[in-house]
């Protein structure tokens, strides 16, 4: 058996091992570390040809594993290799056309649409062939520069001779393989941060005197970022906002806020509060304090994400659907009760479905008697960027 058929039938043995139960990029590293006889390129190919395979998501279910590894070599990469060659044979010399031409040549075993079958799911504005498009290319990698670091962050990249693009003055656009902590230190100088994840405040942030101005105490905006996660979205709020910040932090994993208090550290935030509460429970109830304004950036499907985790999909099921919604309208009803009157509340989703952005933003404002100010899809697939939905609301003054 040749290496590239050996590449093929370990592809084939890792794609149905895998259960969907944790992140792909885990699972094949537990994978490797048991299987000692593979080297570090063919770690690498092997990986490569997996997560091509769940680019292509629902489709070709008819069809060996073995086909749909090869169409999704000739519809995923760009170059010809020794492997496409031989694999391939009647494609490789066509393996640099432009998608939409690769795709008409196979037209009669594959339908891009095949790849997402839930377009009557999608939140307005949102086609599927745009979203499987974007499922057959890995996006770019992007980071904000701080604020405080702006000028030595831009001699460095000056100098760094990285392939990159400046988008406005703070976001940086890299290809997906560059080693950023080679070049920058990262959550003091630069946050890696997908380029519409930057964008989700911009409209507080344009609006900020006439929407906070009214609302700033002594020690700033009472601030709660109540599903923080990894913190982005505070460092974020706290390098955009000209109003001094009492933030508060929470989120349900204890490991998660650990990590948080780390990066804050490297990040050089030193005030704020922390709490570990699972906010969507029937029985919460934070600590005795309302707040001025609140972020959400609540638990999804992650669906605007998967051209990174494309995996994901593959494991997809409706049922997801009406799990995650139901924990969103949850959340938003157990935080908005301690939202002062006046205060602004925006909710944030990196989903593409409509059941959980624009639906949930009908909730708040119909059931939970919010003003919706502002709300958008922030789509990624011209940018090779992930796809985020965001809606401001303000708590009626009276």
């Amino acid at each position: 058996m040749s290496r590239f058929h050996s590449y093929i039938n370990t592809t084939i043995k890792l794609v149905e091992l895998y259960k969907g139960d944790q992140p792909f990029a885990i699972f094949i590293k537990s994978f490797f570390s048991k299987e000692k006889k593979y080297g570090s390129k063919d770690r690498k190919h092997i990986a490569s040809l997996c997560y091509n395979y769940f680019r292509l998501g629902f489709a070709m279910r008819n069809y060996s594993a073995e086909q749909k590894i090869k169409l999704a070599v000739f519809l995923c990469e760009k170059e010809s290799t020794d492997f496409a060659e031989k694999i391939i044979p009647e494609w490789h010399d066509k393996i640099s056309w432009p998608l939409e031409k690769k795709l008409a040549l196979v037209k009669d075993q594959f339908l891009i649409a095949n790849i997402f079958p839930f377009s009557s799911e999608l939140s307005d504005g949102i086609t599927v062939e745009k979203y499987c498009l974007s499922m057959l290319v890995q996006p770019l990698l992007f980071l904000r520069i701080r604020p405080q670091c702006k000028v030595t962050t831009t001699k460095k990249l000056e100098k760094s001779k990285l392939d990159y693009q400046l988008i406005g003055t703070a976001c940086i656009q890299l290809p997906a393989a560059v080693n950023v902590d080679d070049f920058f230190i990262i959550d003091k100088e630069v946050v890696v941060q997908d380029y519409n994840s930057q964008r989700v405040l911009n409209y507080l942030q344009v609006n900020e005197d006439g929407l906070l101005g009214s609302i700033v105490g002594n020690k700033g905006i009472i601030t709660w970022d109540c599903c923080a996660a990894s913190g982005g979205k505070s460092i974020l709020l706290l390098d955009t906002l000209k109003h001094k910040l009492d933030l508060t932090i929470s989120d349900i994993r204890p490991g998660i806020v650990m990590n948080l208090h780390q990066r804050f550290k490297k990040a050089g935030v030193k005030q704020y509060n922390y709490f570990i509460a699972d906010v969507g429970d029937t029985n919460f109830s934070p600590p005795a304090r309302d707040y001025e304004l609140i972020i959400c950036d609540a638990p999804c499907t992650g669906s605007g994400t998967w051209s990174r985790t494309p995996e994901q999909l593959s494991f997809f099921d409706l049922e997801d659907l009406k799990k995650y919604s139901g924990i969103q309208k949850r959340i938003a009803g157990n935080v908005v009760s301690h939202l002062k009157k006046g205060g602004i509340f925006i909710y944030i989703t990196c989903s593409v479905f409509r059941e959980e952005n624009e639906a949930i933003a009908g909730f708040i404002q119909d059931t939970l008697h919010l003003d919706l100010l502002h709300q958008e899809i922030l789509e990624g697939f011209g940018r090779r960027a992930d796809s985020m939905f965001v809606a401001v609301f303000k708590n009626k003054a009276d």
